[in-house]
């Protein structure tokens, strides 16, 4: 999946971080303005340098800014060059999207980020709101408890999760809704669905 990104007005930056020697969001993301496609370098960047157009970037490049980025309170082990991932806010639904470089694919399941995601599961699905990581066009669901792949997920897509109680504690209703456009306007269709037993805290 091409990730939509968030922009720069969705949080404050930290002016104490900068992007330094990270350059990672210039491979991990596609570039409409130079039919860049995600998981490739860009032709304008120098790995662990930067931008050589910086000035003159495409408008989707300048308004782009990481998690680390924007929130202070992320550990410095989730700056992407580090992490070999980029963690962002999309801009419609609010969800956590996790980038992970493709070089490294595993890169989400190693800890501690793999347990630290697993508690922004929890704390985000509180307010309505997913993490989901992507490889390439790969997407897993993370939820508090457990590891949900998704397939392939595409940009007119959408994930709803809800939980049901019942024996055992409940179970994660899984459901995937593909968006259509319609004489009246957009409809959702369901995709696919799933459950999910939830399982005692990892």
């Amino acid at each position: 999946m091409t990730a939509v990104i968030s922009g720069a007005g969705e949080a404050p930056v930290a002016q104490h971080r900068a992007c330094g020697s990270c350059t990672l969001c210039c491979k991990v993301y596609n570039v409409v303005a130079f039919g860049k496609p995600a998981g490739t370098w860009c032709s304008h960047c120098e790995p662990s340098l930067g931008c050589t157009i910086h000035a003159n970037r495409p408008s989707e490049c300048a308004a782009f800014d990481c998690l680390w980025k924007t929130t202070p309170a992320l550990p410095m082990h989730w700056k992407p060059d580090q992490a070999k991932m980029v963690l962002t806010v999309h801009p419609n639904t609010n969800n956590i999207q996790v980038v992970v470089d493709p070089d490294l694919p595993s890169a989400w399941t190693r800890q501690p980020y793999h347990s630290q995601l697993r508690v922004l599961a929890k704390s985000n699905m509180a307010k309505g709101h997913l993490v989901i990581v992507f490889v390439g066009e790969l997407a897993t669901l993370i939820l508090p408890d457990q590891d949900v792949p998704l397939g392939a997920l595409t940009l007119d897509q959408v994930v709803s999760v809800m939980l049901e109680p019942g024996p055992g504690g409940g179970a994660y209703e899984v459901k995937i809704f593909a968006r259509r456009a319609t004489a009246s306007g957009q409809t959702l269709e369901l995709a696919s669905a799933s459950r999910h037993p939830l399982r005692s805290a990892a």
